[in-house]
Parts: C-alpha cells; structure tokens; sequence
C-alpha cells in the first residue's frame, strides 16, 4: 500500500497508528455508528416486508414473509456481529462490547419474532 508522504516507517507497511491518523479517528470509536446502521437495515428490512405483504399478497404471502424477515435478519446479525469484531479486533475495548452486541441483537431478533407474529401472522 502506497502511503501519503508523511505517513509509515518507510518500510512498506502502514501500522494502525498511521490509518487512524489518515482517518482521523480509531475504528472503534465507530461502533455507535455501525450498531445504529445495523438497526436502520433491519427496520428496512422489516418495512419491505411490510410494504410487499401489503400491497402484493397475492406474490408474497405470509409464510413468505416469515420466512424472509427471518433468513434476512439472521445474515444482517452476522454481518453486525463480524463488522463490530473485526473493528475491535486487538484492542483493549474487545470485550467491552460484547454485551453491547448481544443485546442489540437479542432486541433485534425479539422485534423480529413480535412483529412476525403480530403483523405477518
């Protein structure tokens, strides 16, 4: 990676304290960021949904429903769940979010299970 003047050891390589002072901040001080645009995707999602089961029910049924607001929100909660990982990977916050992580998605697959039942069942 080809690094702007100023930044690097010279060596080739660009240490995480080099991309952090190109981008400004540290990645992990964004995980406000990715958790509220998890949410944002899934209320997306689930407004679709909603959309589709209402004015097409005759080509997306109810079960069709069901179906696809669950597949989609358990690939969304992996893609989170990596996205928040990856960005506290090797630093001293890693731990700290796991129960930030658990309990946006368990929030997340009870709204999924509640609105499944009460609007698309």
């Amino acid at each position: 990676m080809t690094l702007p003047k100023g930044f690097g050891s010279g060596g080739g390589g660009a240490s995480s304290s080099d991309v952090s002072k190109m981008i400004g901040r540290r990645i992990e001080d964004y995980i406000g960021l990715i958790t509220g645009m998890f949410v944002a995707l899934w209320a997306g999602t689930w407004g679709g949904v909603a959309v589709a089961v209402t004015y097409y029910p005759w080509a997306y049924p109810p079960p069709s429903a069901h179906f696809a607001l669950t597949v989609l929100t358990i690939i969304e909660s992996i893609g989170y769940l990596f996205c928040v990982k990856v960005a506290t990977e090797g630093t001293s916050k890693a731990k700290t979010y796991n129960g930030l992580i658990a309990g946006v998605i368990v929030a997340i697959a009870v709204a999924t299970i509640v609105t499944d039942c009460v609007f698309f069942g």
